[in-house]
């Protein structure tokens, strides 16, 4: 079952420095249809005002993917973890007992990010950060894992969870498979391009929630770039 969620369909708010559009209930959006996906809870897009950013804020139990889609964001926590991530690059943060971070836009340019959040399979665990480069080349054509709870997924970034977070840059015409299985969730949004699954449409920035499929099947109409999450 493929689900579409157009973009214009999703809820956010504009706060002048940041213009946030929600997947999920997020904030003061609530929709009880659209609380989470399987242990996928949140998922952003956000976009950020050259100099400015998230001031330091806390979290706790919780796995917090940020995929960089424009520009950079620069990482700043209070376990004494610093770092800038760039476009197609990923940063993840295990907030675990709790951690106090802050993210901000130190660029001259827009930054776009999608800010994933992911319920956590255990807790009590000391909080974590890690940021890792995923250069395009490498995903072309086919899907790359970028962040997992899984130990066989030896190059990924690690999360504390039973989730996986792929991706793939595709060709106009090219099809790339992900055998996500029929008792999986996933939740996929191009970041940009245009992309069909069977004969639904997902344009980017759109978000497709799947079920009760063995085999993701993904084409695209134009030049894409595709977020995917493989949740329980």
């Amino acid at each position: 079952m493929i689900e579409l969620r157009p973009f214009d369909s999703l809820g956010g708010a504009n706060h002048g420095w940041l213009d946030a559009k929600h997947h999920f209930s997020f904030a003061d959006y609530h929709d009880p249809s659209r609380v989470n996906w399987g242990n996928l809870r949140v998922w952003n897009d956000d976009t950020i005002a050259p100099k400015t950013g998230f001031p330091p804020h806390p979290h706790r139990d919780m796995e917090i993917i940020t995929y960089v889609r424009e520009g950079a964001i620069t990482h700043e926590d209070d376990l004494g973890n610093k770092g800038r991530t760039e476009a197609g690059d990923v940063q993840v943060m295990s907030a675990g007992t709790g951690v106090r971070h802050s993210e901000y836009n130190l660029e001259d340019v827009t930054t776009r990010i999608f800010q994933i959040w992911i319920i956590p399979t255990r807790s009590g665990d000391a909080p974590a950060w890690g940021a890792k480069p995923f250069p395009k080349g490498e995903r072309s054509g086919k899907f790359v894992t970028l962040a997992s709870g899984y130990e066989n997924d030896n190059d990924a970034l690690p999360i504390r969870t039973d989730a996986r977070i792929v991706a793939a840059t595709l060709k106009a015409g090219e099809t790339a498979e992900y055998p996500i299985g029929k008792d999986r969730k996933g939740y996929l949004v191009p970041a940009t391009g245009a992309v069909t699954i069977g004969d639904i449409r997902v344009n980017a920035r759109d978000g497709a929630a799947i079920s009760d499929l063995d085999v993701l099947r993904v084409t695209a109409i134009e030049d894409s770039e595709i977020v995917l999450v493989d949740a329980a």
